[in-house]
């Protein structure tokens, strides 16, 4: 891999990373005011349901997380998986 494909990769990771804190951010301000509309609305006797947005984006926020951070796959990793052959 020369330098300017070390570069591009190392810039989509951190573009990549950088929209992970976006998509953070914006999942803890608009769950916080699902919460706040469900406080004010029911003083706090109903169901919570803001609970329903909170697991459904936060699965799809897991996810992100775990594409935007796990390791990239090496070279190293790639040499062995081609000596392995098979199909």
């Amino acid at each position: 891999m020369d330098e300017q494909e070390r570069r591009e990769a190392a810039v989509k990771r951190l573009k990549a990373k950088r929209e992970f804190w976006q998509h953070l951010v914006v999942y803890v301000l608009v769950n916080a005011l699902l919460i706040v509309v469900w406080w004010v609305t029911s003083n706090g006797d109903s169901h919570f349901w803001p609970l329903w947005p909170l697991l459904g984006w936060g699965i799809g926020l897991a996810l992100h997380a775990w594409d935007t951070f796990r390791r990239p796959i090496s070279e190293e990793a790639i040499r062995k998986e081609m000596e392995k052959g098979g199909a």
